[in-house]
């Protein structure tokens, strides 16, 4: 190669570059933009690779047949992707070969990237769909805009991705007005660079051959159609700009909300019911826990597996939100004066089941399992559910509260703690009197958290064969029922909910918690689960409370701190004084005047036989109107085919409702003998005499229009169906007047066309 020819190839070169770099920069523009919700740069780079991979295979094969650069590129784009998939299952530590990760990440990659938590984390079921969708734009763009020479056109690939980008991005980021900004102008540079001429003729004046009237005529015609194109594309921006400018502050539709986040089953929905049947099986192996890193004092820290927000009178629930996470989970920030421990744990999962992953709270990162976290509780779960042996590491973050601001805080109110505030409708009475009489005793909300601690502590045992329940009459029975007939006795499971009802009958938030305390490293078993509840104070957080009874102590009788007050007996059965006329004798005495201005007997019964009668004609109108809309869809809607074939099922709804209906292995002939037959014997039982269409030909007419339908499809006119119309309701009504009277309103109203099988 030649000096000049290198200088040649030199020039030609960066004449033909601001197109592809221009392409780079546009879909590298978008991984920038859903770069902003993930928790680190990676998902960017890989964006970054794959546009610039695929814009380079595109121009680096311009010289080879167009059906090649697709097949090459995708060969490219599968190795790309392969080792984007690889890099972000090394950065989240996940387990597993690379084809499992690559499987698993093919089959739940959109669903995981729509319900992923934000910030998200880069794992290869959330980096797939960008990067290949990343690649695909650059090709696209690339064979459009350099090979083909559309430069514009070459834009609408890129452009989609990015508005696809800021669309899945929402409202979880800020605006993102300086990627869009350049976005604009590395596509106008684009537009305004230079390209490749192939016909240098192409530079001269087109009508520098014309004679000077036709060049001034064509030149005017050039001026005007631009002066046109010009004011079109200003009344379009100024009607458009308006718009756009309204919705520069407008929230974003999140399409998180359009994805349904992974659930858990009932039984983890509400597990408090477990504890009774962990009490009976207390050697039952759940987990091995290793504590790794730990606290230096207090022994091995309590272990989180979920948390009960929801009651509705019959049971607590998690009524949680849970998205998928990665191997880093959202930091939450401790509440002041809080001291702080970081706890690592190694948890082997034995027979525990369902998809709860227990953990200290509050986890901050998770090895070893996909998980799923809902932030509101610091709860985890495995979508896939446990499996024995399942091994997984933890690291928490345990806050201990300063115990000198919790009796002094108070407690939070208002819309943002309604749901741990609230108490369904049908508390029992009892209920409230013992709520009250702990609240009025004990004024600060702390101490009224503690006298209830101290009031089930004090009078209540616990037992492992206590029936499971928490529902309002569990509550009730456990509270307030008698010692020797099974009350006043529980497990975990009533203790805890009996504390969170009556504190929140007394103004306090609280919550249940369902987890574990082991007494060392090592087994968990079944006699280490237990509830718990807590309560949430101002400028402290969630504090939790022990309302179980110390070991070895007898408890008091209720009876001796709370004794129920009788309800107010009714003025009727109050006693009159001894030896003194009683005032309400009189009114005692006589029955008759103290209901003399109710309605009466008569009155009683005439209205409830008037209400009755009104409903059974409501329900007849009802039925007479739906058999009427049946009749009118069947003729007069429809081609004129599907009206010959309602009639006919007027017909054969007819002689079913008369007693005589036709088999559907009748034809069409012999259905019209049994109708004429029917007509026939009906006009001799009330010996009516018969009309000459419905009684003959009629039928044989309309058995004749249902042949043409079925033997030859679109034959039928219009003309034909209003007369298959008016033949079969000439039979009907002929047919239905010739039964007695009661038939022939029962006929009218009768439901069965509305439900017989067609």
């Amino acid at each position: 190669m030649t000096g000049a020819s290198a200088r040649g190839w030199a020039v030609r070169g960066l004449r033909a570059a601001p197109v592809p770099v221009a392409l780079v920069v546009l879909v590298a523009l978008s991984g920038v933009v859903l770069g902003r919700v993930y928790a680190d740069p990676l998902l960017a780079r890989l964006m970054v690779g794959a546009a610039a991979g695929s814009v380079l295979v595109s121009v680096a094969a311009r010289r080879l047949a167009s059906w090649l650069v697709a097949p090459l590129s995708v060969v490219a784009l599968a190795g790309w992707t392969l080792l984007s998939l690889r890099l972000a299952a090394s950065h989240a530590a996940l387990p597993g070969g690379l084809g499992e990760v690559a499987a698993d990440a093919a089959r739940n990659a959109i669903p995981r990237l729509l319900t992923a938590m934000i910030p998200v984390q880069p794992t290869p079921d959330t980096v797939l769909v960008p990067v290949v969708a990343a690649w695909l734009a650059g090709l696209t763009a690339a064979e459009v805009a350099v090979r083909a020479g559309r430069v514009l056109a070459g834009y609408l690939p890129p452009a989609l991705l990015y508005a696809g980008a800021l669309y899945v991005v929402g409202p979880n980021a800020a605006p993102a007005v300086g990627p869009t900004v350049l976005f604009a102008a590395v596509a106008a540079a684009g537009l305004a660079a230079p390209g490749r001429r192939s016909d240098p003729a192409a530079d001269a004046d087109p009508v520098a051959g014309l004679t000077p009237a036709v060049r001034a005529a064509v030149r005017l015609r050039l001026a005007a159609a631009s002066a046109a194109g010009l004011a079109v594309v200003v009344a379009l921006a100024a009607l458009v700009a308006p718009v756009v400018a309204g919705q520069v502050d407008a929230r974003p539709v999140d399409p998180r909300r359009y994805v349904e986040p992974p659930q858990v089953e009932s039984l983890d929905e509400n597990p408090l019911i477990r504890i009774s049947g962990w009490a009976l099986n207390p050697d039952q192996r759940l987990l091995d826990v290793r504590t790794v890193a730990g606290p230096a004092e207090g022994g091995p820290p309590r272990i989180r597996l979920a948390v009960l927000s929801d009651y509705d009178g019959v049971t607590w629930r998690v009524g949680a939100t849970y998205r998928n996470a990665g191997r880093i989970l959202p930091a939450v920030e401790p509440a002041p004066g809080a001291t702080t421990e970081a706890v690592r744990q190694e948890i082997t999962v034995g027979d525990l089941t369902g998809r709860l992953l227990p953990a200290v709270p509050t986890p901050r990162e998770v090895g070893g399992a996909r998980v799923a976290y809902d932030p509101a509780s610091g709860t985890l779960i495995r979508p896939e559910g446990l499996a024995p042996g399942l091994r997984y590491d933890v690291s928490s973050v345990r806050e201990r509260p300063d115990v000198n601001l919790v009796s002094t805080a108070n407690v939070p109110a208002g819309d943002a703690v309604a749901r741990v505030l609230r108490v369904p409708d049908g508390a029992p009475e009892q209920l409230r009197r013992l709520a009250t009489q702990l609240a009025e005793a004990n004024g600060a909300p702390y101490a009224r958290a503690d006298a209830i601690a101290t009031f089930l502590a004090e009078h209540y045992r616990v037992t492992a064969d206590a029936p499971s329940g928490h529902a309002y009459p569990n509550l009730t029975f456990f509270l307030f029922g008698p010692r020797n007939g099974g009350g006043q006795r529980g497990t975990s499971e009533q203790f805890a909910a009996a504390f969170a009802v009556l504190g929140r009958l007394a103004g306090l938030p609280t919550r249940v918690v369902v987890g574990f305390a082991p007494k060392a490293d090592g087994p968990v078993r079944a006699a280490d689960a237990y509830a718990w509840p807590e309560v949430l104070f101002d400028g402290v957080g969630w504090v939790p409370f022990d309302p179980m009874p110390r070991p070895d102590s007898a408890p008091r009788p209720v009876e001796e701190d709370f004794r129920p007050q009788p309800e107010e007996p009714p003025p009727s059965e109050v006693p009159a004084p001894t030896g003194q006329p009683s005032a309400s004798a009189p009114a005692a005495a006589s029955a008759p005047d103290r209901v003399r201005g109710g309605p009466g007997t008569p009155v009683l019964v005439g209205g409830g036989v008037g209400g009755l009668l009104l409903v059974v004609g409501a329900l007849l109108a009802a039925l007479a109107m739906s058999r009427r809309r049946l009749s009118r869809s069947r003729l007069d809607r429809g081609a004129p085919g599907e009206r010959v074939a309602g009639a006919w099922r007027e017909l054969t709804d007819a002689l079913r409702l008369a007693g005589r209906p036709a088999g559907s292995d009748l034809a069409a002939a012999e259905v019209a003998e049994r109708a004429r037959g029917t007509l026939a014997e009906a006009r001799a039982a009330t010996g009516a005499s018969a009309g000459a269409e419905a009684s003959g030909g009629g039928v044989d007419e309309l058995a004749g229009l249902v042949n043409q339908v079925a033997f030859a499809p679109g034959s039928t006119t219009g003309q034909q169906a209003d007369r298959a119309a008016a033949l079969v309701t000439a039979y009907g009504e002929s047919l239905r007047d010739a039964r007695p009277r009661w038939r022939r309103l029962w006929w009218r109203v009768h439901p069965g066309p509305l439900r017989w099988r067609r």
